[in-house]
């Protein structure tokens, strides 16, 4: 009997159980991953949990502010560079900060609860003046009152860096921050962000394959959850682990954030290029670090560019790579087009526009220097843990249109004292060219307040800040000398037999020994050597910056007596040596600006400062600080130390900076030791420059040459500012009488003698009685007319009074004391 084989069954059981084996598989591939996946997924919520109870994902830092810019009236502003200020300050975005409306020619003005300044309002009215230049007409406070003066919000300078990477991060919301931004970085990123849960898996596979059929890991499949948990989370590696983790740490972001949340936490983390030194995180930092502006500002190309460096930061760093950032803006505009953001109108429109950087400068915009200090000055006085990294917002001195200014000039300069140096080097080809470090320091006299200052030629490439580097002082040291021997004189002390000391005191320049007991020789020389004038006039040993006769004078005040109003006024290295008399000793720039507001602010010190207020978010004061002020010098003295230094700038080693085109009414000083200075001021600013090398060589270039072109070019761009235009001439104070001394004779010039005079600035009763036509009298007739007679004598009413009796303005015969020193007089 045949045997039937039912093939078709075995067939059919045949790929049955393949089948079977093929779902086993597929099942305990699935179970395996399962529990890969849930182990993955807690170890990774673990990691996420264990960050986020560190605290906040991103730490608080301070923001620094300039100071509040003064309107005045007669200033030359208009009504809508106001408002653009304001704009830029919050105003009208932030409520809560303060508002405005501008209405034509007036705008008014409503601080907010958060405000810096009191909540006061005010209009301000302006109007077209000579020439058409617009002019502050009008200041009306709410309750109808007229002001003077108003002020305006300040301006936000920059963020502290949180860490030791120099990382700057200005943190917004996600409301704060403009749909255009959201679109663009969408359009160009991630286009199914608000659809996907984390994952885009088509865009993932596709770069997978492009990546494996290339041999390169260089597509970006990757959504912004995913880039938001490399950026916290993990290391930017391309490998298979790294983007399982970065996957999981997605999910679990996605699972814990609403999509607005993930969007800001984004924003506030990505990197967005370098800027100097410092590494810019974030949109926020971004707007101001590119652009100068809050993100709520950015306009639509604006969005756009900042959109397009996220890729990669330093191949389209704008500053850098211009083109490139321009072809990748235009790119992000085409995306938002086929997004539906924007329409091609609104994109070619956005392609004609340029790119407008802010000032790449960092030191202009940012004034790195001048915040280095602010951090340092926090942390001194409220310490780290409630200064830098706290939320707080810090209101400093600065100045921001100054501090730009201040940055300008110095660029504009350095470059001739680099030619300086290279002509000095081809005199002696046989060490490498070192071309000078530079600072520089501007205040207001009359309080102290810094200003602009610049500490370096480049932050980025040296962070050492100059401005607060001892060196040694040079002749900026000098006017000390001859304020001491005023203030000797005004106490009734004679200076041997020259008697009272004034402006033509004459004093020895011949070469002499000034060795001092016990001390080797000590036989100092002029700057230009060989160059003796004997007997010269007090007026002259500082104007031309005699170093022989300016020790000698020391030498009879008491070095002493110099040291100890060097200490009083801030120098307080100096020593009671004959060298101190020429500047040997040490002092900052920032010490030196203090130490000139003596003489520019009627005797009255003030140590310069840059901490005004540190206040919470919300507005509430965690500590003001007070200036520091105190009367050193009686009016008189400094006022005459002043006006011999005015001399120095109208007819002697400073008198290059006429040339150089600044004719305001100033006083000032060269100085020139290893290094190259400049002190000098007007009735409204005083600037302090430094130009000196590192290693402390010597610079061999006076500071006629290196510092005082550099001084010039600021004061010129200065008086520019409507702030700073109004550098009136100085107001002596009661007790002083100017008189015009012929030049020949060094008697008051009158109309016989030569044309060459001078003005000259004494003590009531020490100027000379006799002009320069009567020179042939006898020596008694010139003794009465200069000493006087007193009359109040009953023996003898012809006998000359005592000479510091008549300058004291007291009698022998009364016990009354001098007048007690008069009150700085205003500017």
């Amino acid at each position: 009997m045949p045997v039937k084989v039912k093939i078709g069954n075995t067939e059919h059981s045949l790929w049955f159980r393949l089948i079977r084996a093929a779902l086993v598989l597929a099942t305990v591939v699935i179970v395996v991953g399962c529990i890969v996946f849930v182990s993955y997924y807690h170890k990774y919520a673990g990691v996420v949990d264990e960050r986020l109870a560190e605290g906040p994902l991103f730490a608080s830092v301070a923001q620094v502010y300039a100071a509040p810019q003064e309107v005045r009236t007669g200033q030359a502003l208009s009504a809508a560079i106001i408002a653009a200020s304001l704009r830029h300050a919050g105003y009208n975005a932030n409520p809560q900060l303060g508002s405005f409306q501008l209405r034509g020619d007036a705008i008014l003005i409503k601080p907010g609860a958060q405000s810096y300044l009191a909540t006061d309002g005010a209009t301000i009215t302006t109007t077209s003046g000579a020439g058409g230049a617009p002019v502050v007409q009008s200041i009306i406070a709410e309750n109808g009152a007229p002001l003077a003066a108003y002020k305006l919000e300040p301006q936000l300078i920059t963020a502290l860096s949180e860490d030791k990477n120099r990382t700057k991060r200005h943190l917004v919301t996600y409301n704060q921050i403009p749909q255009q931004m959201v679109q663009a970085v969408l359009a160009i990123e991630d286009r199914r962000f608000f659809e996907h849960g984390g994952i885009n898996y088509g865009r993932t596979l596709k770069c997978a394959y492009q990546d494996l059929t290339s041999g390169h890991r260089s597509c970006g499949g990757s959504t912004l959850t995913q880039q938001l948990a490399r950026g916290f989370f993990l290391t930017p590696d391309k490998t298979l682990t790294r983007k399982i983790a970065e996957a999981m740490i997605a999910f679990q972001l996605e699972s814990r954030f609403t999509k607005q949340q993930i969007f800001e936490m984004y924003a506030n983390q990505i990197p967005m290029g370098q800027r100097g030194s410092f590494a810019v995180a974030g949109f926020g930092e971004a707007a101001q670090a590119y652009f100068g502006k809050d993100i709520r500002q950015l306009t639509l190309p604006e969005c756009a560019l900042l959109a397009g460096i996220i890729q990669r930061p330093s191949y389209f760093a704008p500053y850098k790579h211009a083109d490139r950032a321009m072809e990748r803006r235009n790119l992000v505009l085409d995306s938002m087009v086929e997004t539906g953001a924007i329409t091609s109108t609104d994109a070619e429109r956005a392609k004609a526009e340029p790119i407008r950087l802010a000032s790449p400068n960092v030191d202009a915009s940012e004034a790195p220097y001048f915040v280095d200090l602010v951090h340092d000055q926090i942390v001194q006085r409220l310490g780290e843990s409630d200064g830098p990294r706290g939320a707080l917002r810090i209101y400093t001195s600065l100045d921001p249109d100054l501090q730009r200014v201040a940055a300008a000039a110095v660029d504009a300069s350095m470059p001739h004292v680099d030619d300086l140096v290279r002509a000095k080097h081809k005199k002696n080809d046989k060490s490498p060219i070192l071309y000078p470090q530079v600072a520089l320091v501007a205040i207001n006299p009359h309080t102290g307040q810094v200003l602009a200052l610049v500490g370096g030629r480049n932050y980025a490439v040296s962070q050492l800040n100059h401005a607060v580097s001892d060196r040694p002082t040079g002749s900026i040291f000098k006017p000390i000398v001859y304020a001491t021997a005023y203030n000797t004189s005004l106490q009734g002390t004679a200076l041997d037999d020259e008697g009272v000391f004034t402006a033509l005191t004459k004093i020895n320049d011949d070469p002499q020994d000034f060795a001092q007991a016990g001390q080797p020789p000590y036989i100092p020389t002029n700057f230009e050597k060989g160059e003796y004038p004997g007997m010269v006039t007090a007026a002259d040993a500082l104007a031309h910056s005699l170093n022989i006769a300016t020790i000698a004078l020391a030498q009879k005040v008491g070095y002493n007596n110099v040291a100890s109003l060097a200490h009083d006024v801030g120098i307080l290295k100096a020593k009671p040596t004959p060298s101190m008399a020429i500047g040997t000793y040490e002092a900052t720039p920032l010490d030196m600006a203090g130490v000139y507001t003596t003489f520019a602010n009627y005797g009255v010190h003030l140590k310069p400062w840059i901490l005004a207020s540190v206040r919470n978010p919300n507005g509430d004061i965690v500590a003001d600080f007070a200036p520091e002020a105190k009367q050193i010098l009686d009016p008189r003295v400094a006022y005459l130390t002043q006006t011999l230094m005015e001399g120095v700038i109208n007819r002697g080693t400073a008198a290059g900076v006429r040339g150089m085109g600044f004719t305001a009414p100033a006083a000032a000083k060269t100085g020139t030791s290893h290094d190259a200075w400049f002190a000098g001021y007007t009735t409204n600013l005083l600037c302090i420059i430094w130009v000196g090398n590192d290693d402390y060589t010597n610079l061999n270039l006076e500071g006629a040459k290196a510092a005082a072109p550099i001084w010039a070019e600021f004061m010129k761009r200065a008086s520019k500012l409507p702030q700073y235009s109004d550098m009136k001439p100085f107001s002596q104070p009661d007790g002083v009488q100017i008189v015009r001394i012929n030049r020949a004779t060094n008697l008051v010039a009158d109309s016989s003698c030569p044309s060459d005079s001078i003005t000259v600035a004494f003590l009531n009763g020490t100027a000379p009685s006799s002009s320069c036509s009567r020179m042939g009298e006898d020596s008694q007739t010139l003794a009465n007319g200069l000493y006087g007679t007193d009359k109040s004598n009953p023996d003898d009413p012809n006998k000359p009074r005592n000479f510091f009796e008549k300058i004291l303005g007291i009698h022998k015969d009364n016990n009354q004391p001098p007048p007690p020193p008069i009150a700085p007089q205003p500017h």
